[in-house]
């Protein structure tokens, strides 16, 4: 790792990358504090200090944009449009044919894909900034807050729509630094950006940790917050590296005098196949009831169950359902994203088959059996990490931000972009070898 790490000051290539990520990075932070026109900061502020940036409905957002959807900043949204679009694109990809057909067409398909996805985040991004907007004018966004009401003093038409362009235009200028650093900065942007902003809020929260504890001065919980938060790390950074190896065999093949084939490889299926996208999924689908609640505002026998059965992290209900929606998305999300007819058919069209089983249908349900055996603990492990911290930890307060999500997607990011970085190094050293 410390080798990987000299290396990429020593190759000027990556320097000049890692030197551009940085530059983006700092832009990333900077427009996650600039506060967008038609809202009074100073209110938001005091409202900000005096209620819990993670119980409410709005948690997940504020932390895929790192504390900026609670300050009301020009990054309020942050990447978490661009992600609900590319996750809608690439199911939607498995049931039009168009869209099938273009990610068939290699390169160009998955340009214009790509094309589709920005569209729909600015489509997103007007609706989730309207949303945003209308809820902190009616003063749900702080819903204890004596000042909630105040924050936007000026409700005008013009007034609004000026804040939900800025908000849009906030979220298409991320996309592009996102793509930026793909294209020209080291690690995949968009995963980068998601990193970034988790892990912006991550040292907030454990400072706060130590500061609401008065048991040892607080370094007691500090220390079991740590040590919760390594334990965790070192589970996922397991689980994420573990793959199932199905072995594939090439037959060899006679070309006029030349032979073709005949070699061994395998297919790597990972124990978490479907990523962090089940536990978004689930989030997302929970936090609607109690959304429908909160701007009902009426004192009905469902609106009260809902508010205080479903708007906690740590309640039985919320729990149980949580874990069963994210079960049920890892199945539904590696059903769509894996298809055990088409990669036989590829083995099949390359001459290849699996040792012991026949090419063909054969293929496709023994893959199918394997995936469904490797998806069950997979979703499973991804419910526990989600749920644990968040349960174990609800007794301190502010470490519930400190939630499984948040480790999951760090760890993930930080293990591919390592991965990324030995690549290039390796690649460099080829490229010297040759000259």
């Amino acid at each position: 790792m410390l080798n990987a790490f000299v290396s990429v000051f020593k190759t000027p290539d990556l320097r000049k990358k890692l030197a551009f990520t940085l530059g983006i990075i700092i832009l990333f932070r900077l427009g996650s504090h600039v506060p967008i026109p038609g809202v009074d900061y100073r209110r938001v502020q005091s409202c900000v200090d005096s209620v819990s940036q993670t119980n409410g409905i709005l948690g997940l957002v504020n932390l895929f944009s790192g504390g900026a959807l609670l300050q009301i900043t020009v990054f309020a949204l942050g990447i978490l449009p661009y992600i609900t679009a590319s996750i809608i694109l690439q199911l939607l990809t498995a049931v039009i044919p168009r869209l099938e057909a273009l990610k068939k067409e290699g390169a160009s398909g998955q340009a214009k894909i790509t094309q589709y996805t920005r569209y729909l985040t600015v489509a997103l991004a007007v609706l989730q900034g309207t949303g945003l907007v209308a809820t902190a004018r009616n003063g749900a966004l702080f819903p204890s807050c004596p000042d909630a009401s105040r924050i936007v003093p000026d409700d005008s038409v013009f007034v609004t729509a000026i804040m939900v362009v800025t908000i849009t235009a906030g979220t298409a200028c991320v996309m592009w630094l996102g793509e930026l650093i793909t294209e020209r900065g080291v690690g995949n942007g968009m995963s980068m950006l998601i990193f970034l902003s988790i892990a912006s809020t991550l040292p907030g929260a454990l400072w706060a940790v130590k500061q609401e504890s008065t048991l040892a001065g607080g370094w007691l919980a500090f220390g079991i917050v740590l040590l919760v938060g390594f334990v965790m790390v070192g589970l996922v950074v397991f689980v994420e590296q573990a793959q199932r190896r199905i072995p594939v065999q090439y037959a060899k093949r006679m070309i006029g005098r030349k032979s073709y084939g005949g070699t061994a490889t395998y297919i790597p299926l990972k124990v978490n196949q479907a990523g962090v996208v089940p536990v978004i999924f689930g989030s997302s689908l929970l936090y609607i009831p109690a959304l429908i609640a909160q701007f009902a505002g009426s004192d009905s026998g469902w609106s009260t169950w809902i508010t205080n059965n479903l708007s906690r992290g740590n309640h039985p209900y919320y729990v149980a359902i949580y874990f069963l929606l994210i079960v049920f998305f890892a199945f539904f999300y590696v059903s769509i994203t894996f298809n055990p007819e088409e990669i036989a058919g590829n083995i099949k069209q390359a001459g290849g088959f699996i040792p012991g089983i026949r090419a063909g249908k054969a293929t496709a349900q023994y893959l199918g059996y394997v995936l469904n055996r490797l998806t069950w603990p997979g979703s499973i492990y991804l419910g526990l990490i989600a749920l644990v911290p968040t349960v174990a930890l609800g007794s301190f307060g502010s470490a519930n931000q400190l939630t499984g999500t948040s480790i999951l997607i760090i760890v993930s990011v930080g293990l591919e972009t390592v991965k990324q970085i030995s690549s290039q190094i390796e690649q460099h050293r080829y490229e010297g070898f040759l000259r």
